[in-house]
């Protein structure tokens, strides 16, 4: 069935909008879409589709626009997304174009336009990774991606909800490394199921639920989520904890945290504690100095790791920006550390891809503080039981583990040394 024409004329006035790169393209989107109620549910997928593939293939598209027309990045988005066949209401060379650009191999394009990045990002992908895995990296960042959930272990069983899901009919299957998540390939409307309104699923990247366990939190203990945005990550230590000890989740925005609330009601959490705080050095940061046995930091970051989901940061992110982002993570990190108490447990973690906002800033913090060590991530993985092959840090690389990109490492504080003089009387 052919989409009405009018459909193109819609995604070309909000892609306007989208390019301008002023706000994230999903808030764009959504703005879009509730300004315009009599879109049906089929019309706004395939904007959606045409935006996000759009976005995903800039320089592509652009190069082969022939000038970037609005209606021919339209074109070429919804040929992508939804078939040429769906199209209606093009003219005689609108058709000839599309079935062109159908024709074009893409895997003989140059390398920089096959990748679709921007130039700086392009280069920093190849002196990390080098030209071979930043075209593996890329390809798979230039695609959309699945959908995630994790299982509310406080309320549910994986096995249990995979059947109900069944039900739906929604395929559902186990993730391979997250004891509790679930991977679902297409994108069902999740808000109306029983499943997800009794708070036995929350949307949830498997990559974040591995970050979440090697947290290893204890029934009992003191832990904070020091930046805990809306949530996701202090949902799963919370069931991890068996809803005992506290949890704090600490955030600079009010807004990301009020999005936390209704996800807590769901889950039947009631040991997290959501504190808004001003910064890190913060004074009710301050009254926990040295208490906590175990503190997340999942770091504000360029996110390049969550490509697949956003790819307007991509072409929204500047180069220049890294450098204050980098600055911000390791004064966040610093003031984290003084959380923990002596033996307690640091995890800092970030969406990012780039060596800079991950090992730089682990090995800067190691340096100015003798009181932590790295404890190797493998080391912890085989405590929680999670097949994945890591080193000292945790890189899960959307091209070989099919999650988000993420970057995370385990610091411990060392245990605090005995006076010499108690060292003396045992003597």
């Amino acid at each position: 069935m052919r989409l009405p024409p009018a459909i193109l004329g819609n995604a070309e006035e909000v892609l306007r909008e989208i390019l301008r790169f002023t706000a994230p393209a999903d808030v764009t989107l959504s703005r879009y879409f509730k300004d315009h109620p009599r879109l049906g549910g089929r019309e706004r997928g395939a904007i959606a589709e045409c935006i996000y593939a759009v976005l995903r293939n800039k320089t592509f598209y652009t190069d082969f626009a022939g000038g970037a027309t609005m209606r021919r990045l339209v074109l070429m988005g919804m040929a992508d997304a939804i078939g040429a066949e769906s199209l209606g209401g093009l003219t005689e060379e609108e058709t000839a174009f599309v079935a062109r650009i159908q024709e074009i191999d893409r895997s003989l394009l140059p390398p920089r336009q096959r990748a679709n990045l921007p130039d700086w990002l392009y280069e920093k992908f190849v002196a990390q990774y080098g030209e071979e895995e930043t075209q593996q990296l890329a390809a798979v960042l230039n695609t959309p991606a699945p959908l995630d959930l994790r299982v509310n272990s406080l309320k549910a069983d994986r096995d249990k909800v995979i059947e109900e899901l069944a039900t739906a009919p929604i395929k559902a299957e186990p993730t391979p490394y997250a004891p509790l998540g679930l991977r679902v390939w297409k994108k069902p409307a999740l808000q109306n199921l029983p499943l997800f309104k009794e708070g036995a699923i929350e949307v949830q990247d498997e990559g974040s639920q591995v970050l979440a366990q090697l947290l290893g939190a204890r029934r009992g203990e003191m832990v904070v989520d020091f930046c805990a945005g809306a949530g996701g990550k202090t949902l799963a230590i919370g069931a991890i904890m068996r809803n005992t000890g506290r949890l704090y989740a600490f955030d600079v925005s009010e807004k990301r945290l009020a999005k936390l609330k209704p996800r807590m009601a769901r889950s039947g959490l009631s040991n997290v504690h959501p504190v808004v705080i001003a910064h890190e050095r913060d004074a009710k940061v301050k009254r926990l100095a040295g208490k906590i046995d175990r503190v997340l930091v999942d770091a504000p970051c360029s996110g390049m790791g969550t490509l697949r989901r956003n790819p307007d940061v991509k072409w929204r992110q500047q180069e220049g920006a890294i450098a204050e982002m980098t600055e911000k993570q390791a004064s966040i990190l610093d003031g984290a550390s003084r959380l923990v108490k002596f033996g307690g447990r640091l995890v800092y973690a970030t969406c990012s891809l780039l060596d800079e906002e991950n090992d730089a800033i682990v090995q800067g913090f190691l340096a100015t503080h003798p009181d932590f060590e790295l404890v190797p991530v493998s080391k912890v993985l085989a405590e929680q039981r999670i097949a994945l092959e890591m080193g000292d840090t945790l890189k899960m690389l959307p091209h070989k583990h099919g999650t988000d990109g993420f970057f995370a490492a385990v610091l411990e504080r060392k245990a605090a040394a005995k006076p010499a003089a108690a060292e003396a009387d045992e003597e």
